[in-house]
């Protein structure tokens, strides 16, 4: 149980605040009263106002699903937009929005890149995140299904040399695609130098060339006559080819490269919100103790491979010789943001005095801007944010309301802390469908703070599916993807944010690839988001970063968004098209088929989350493909669920079996893990098990269709089964 501490009106977990007191606030030059004084206010002023936003979301959804009801078949497009101005859900949109952020770090506003998202409660995954700014390309070919295992080209074994020769060949065809040579090609090139401030390629022919287009060189390391790294730069990232004629690949290549290192995590989210698993004060102080790991550059673990202990730590920035002579370095971690919780739940690590639970994200926005404060004060050295800036991404808000409140919050946060006006940006995720309606009202709220928009499709759908939930049975959730509002939100967003000015002054972002196993699929595919207009893209690992990478190669984000910034369409009418199933025909076998995938992956995930604390994983689906999942994608899958058991096209009875079947089918996926605890040996007693049923036979309750409410509760459950369980 936890231990509190009054603090004026309100009461703090112990252990938190001795957290804060003990390592958070020194160094940071806030006076330990006048923080605390300060945090006493913040939820004496805001804590209020939190709830009644959260009412409203209330009152607007029972006015909708009366609306639904009452005008099921009868109800039309105009009909619907008007009864939605009318509550208030639609707001007039404001003209001429033109953000005005300023001290934006380059990462942000110029460079165009991938962007990973990763819990900060993992301390290892997060440091690796922090150092995917650089990633080997030989590795990231050779390791994943991008490079095909086609004629003797296996992955199997230590080392493989054919499928080490296609991997050098694929590097080079990169090479030879953005850093192209006057004559032949990098294929050829038998040794590379800096001479007179270019670069000098030797090839098999025995005539030397250079660059095409020569301010590509950028830098190098070693001696101009024989560099260990050749610094390139092409389309705003750089790439490092790397020279060392004793490294084994590097004696195989007849210009002894023995990597290309790629510019690949521009931007990194550490996450405090959907990936993560923290229901008390003993999570939540981890999750601020890591950040605080980052913000001060000393973080680092120590963990057991392949019988070995090996050590990770934040990677130094790295040093290059300019073409002119001088020193200079280039940073060696991702630009890390800090998504926060948003404004829905409450939790136990801060109390009223009589004892109820106050808002987590209020909690967040002053714990972890405080924490920022160590990075902000830095004057050089291994700094995150070389402006000044502190970037917290807002998740969940629907509506300009709820955002203009965060914007005040971050003003008194400020204030408490003793940072500059707008120091903390905010990123805006468009993830709900009222703040998608109104995005443009949304930036205007924050515009001289916002640093960030993107579209999360996943969240997005589930609150889709959950606000419309009596309007009738959705569509199939394979259908979603191509469905006429998925697809005008996708466009509608980069609209709002190019409109407004984000361009060079703002990221606009696009969804995860949640297959982080077929990485072939997403080099295909995910180069389709930057045509689309992002300039980040969300990635679910180091290696996909570094792949990922190639494609802001390959395309110029800011040609793209120059042509896209003439349109000026409004989608609104396209957004509202609700994804309601014409036809309900399917056949049993249909319908089974949808059961089965959807239970197979609430449980697969809600099972790791409620008993092991895991928030984010790689969690095989029906058919054992690895995806990454989230509370994002467990929003979608009961939120569906529990409209076709609304519409009654499955019934109580068929959901509970495909529950219990699909219960042993995640058992046996998970029967090489000691940790795991098998559901279908007592379904009454497995607190995941039960914790899934409810997602779903209780799914049209949940505040705006969020899963945290019942996680959390169950969460919390099942560490006090396993406390009593480790006295008995």
């Amino acid at each position: 149980m936890n231990q509190y501490v009054h603090v004026g009106s309100v009461q703090v977990a112990k252990q938190l605040k001795e957290f804060i007191d003990r390592k958070a606030l020194p160094g940071t030059g806030v006076d330990t009263d006048q923080f605390w004084a300060g945090f006493e206010s913040l939820y004496t002023d805001f804590a209020g106002e939190n709830q009644q936003l959260l009412e409203r979301r209330e009152t607007i959804q029972k006015q909708l699903n009366e609306w639904h009801q009452e005008n099921q078949n009868t109800g039309n497009q105009e009909t619907y937009q008007s009864f939605l101005e009318d509550i208030g859900y639609l707001e007039e949109e404001p003209e001429n929005v033109t953000i005005t952020t300023e001290n934006v770090d380059d990462e942000v506003a110029l460079q165009a890149g991938p962007q990973l998202v990763v819990p900060v409660n993992n301390a290892r995954y997060a440091i690796n995140a922090a150092n995917a700014r650089w990633g080997s390309l030989y590795d990231a070919l050779y390791g994943t299904d991008a490079i095909s295992e086609e004629d003797g080209t296996e992955r199997a074994g230590d080392y493989n040399p054919k499928r080490g020769e296609k991997v050098i060949a694929y590097a080079k065809q990169f090479l030879d695609d953005s850093f192209a040579l006057k004559e032949g090609s990098h294929q050829q090139a038998t040794g590379y130098a800096i001479d007179g401030g270019e670069l000098t390629v030797s090839l098999s022919n025995d005539q030397n060339t250079s660059l095409e287009d020569g301010a590509q060189l950028l830098g190098y390391q070693g001696a101009p006559a024989a560099p260990t790294a050749i610094l390139l730069q092409n389309n705003g990232l750089h790439v490092e080819v790397q020279i060392d004629p004793n490294h084994p690949i590097g004696q195989t290549d007849a210009a002894h490269v023995k990597d290309v290192l790629m510019e690949s995590a521009v931007t990194t989210i550490m996450d405090c919100e959907d990936s993560v698993a923290a229901v008390d004060a003993e999570d939540k102080v981890l999750v601020y103790e890591n950040w605080l790991g980052l913000m001060k550059g000393d973080l680092s673990v120590s963990f057991q491979k392949g019988g070995k202990t090996m050590q990770r730590a934040l990677h130094p920035d790295r040093r290059y010789t300019g073409l002119d002579g001088s020193e200079w370095t280039l940073p060696g971690r991702s630009l890390m943001f800090v998504r926060n919780v948003g404004h829905l739940m409450t939790t136990p690590a801060v109390l009223t005095t009589d004892g109820n639970e106050l808002p987590e994200g209020i909690l967040d926005t002053i714990v972890t801007s405080l924490i920022a404060k160590h990075d902000v004060q830095k004057s050089g050295g291994n700094q995150n944010s070389r402006k000044g800036s502190v970037y917290i991404v807002k998740p969940k808000m629907h509506g300009p309301a709820e955002v203009a409140f965060a914007n005040r919050l971050f003003n008194r946060v400020e204030e408490i802390l003793g940072l500059p006006r707008h120091t903390l940006k905010i990123g805006v995720m468009d993830e709900e469908r009222r703040t998608t309606l109104n995005l443009n009202a949304c930036i205007q709220e924050v515009k001289d703070r916002v640093a960030f928009i993107n579209t999360g499709f996943l969240d997005r759908t589930g609150d889709e599916i959950h606000t419309s939930m009596e309007a009738g049975a959705m569509i199939r959730k394979h259908e979603m993807k191509a469905s006429t509002w998925l697809n005008a939100y996708e466009q509608s967003n980069v609209v709002a944010g190019l409109s407004s000015g984000f361009q060079g002054r703002a990221q606009i972002g696009k969804g995860m690839w949640a297959m982080p196993d077929l990485m072939n699929d997403m080099l295909e595919q995910k180069g389709g988001q930057l045509k689309a207009g992002a300039n980040t893209a969300w990635v679910p690992s180091p290696t996909a970063a570094t792949l990922h990478a190639l494609h802001y190669h390959q395309n110029s984000v800011p040609v793209i968004q120059e042509q896209l910034a003439k349109e000026t369409k409004s989608y609104r009418k396209e957004i509202l098209h609700v994804p309601v199933a014409k036809a309900t025909d399917w056949s049993s076998d249909e319908v089974q088929q949808e059961l089965d995938n959807n239970a197979q992956g609430i449980l697969g995930y809600v099972v790791r989350w409620v008993e092991q604390g895991v928030g984010c994983s790689k969690v095989p689906d029906i058919n054992n493909v690895a995806l990454m999942e989230d509370r994002a994608t467990l929003r979608i899958s009961s939120q569906h669920m529990s409209n076709w058991l609304r519409h009654g096209i499955v019934t109580d009875e068929q959901v509970a079996e495909t529950m219990r079947r699909m219960a042993k089918v995640v058992d046996d996926q998970n029967a090489g893990d000691a940790a795991y605890r098998p559901m279908a040996e007592n379904y009454d007693a497995s607190v995941a098990f039960q914790a899934a049923l409810e997602l779903v036979f209780k799914g049209t309750e949940q505040p705006s269709g969020y899963t945290e409410p019942i996680l959390h509760r169950r969460r919390l459950e099942f560490k006090q089964k396993l406390g009593k369980e480790l006295v008995n």
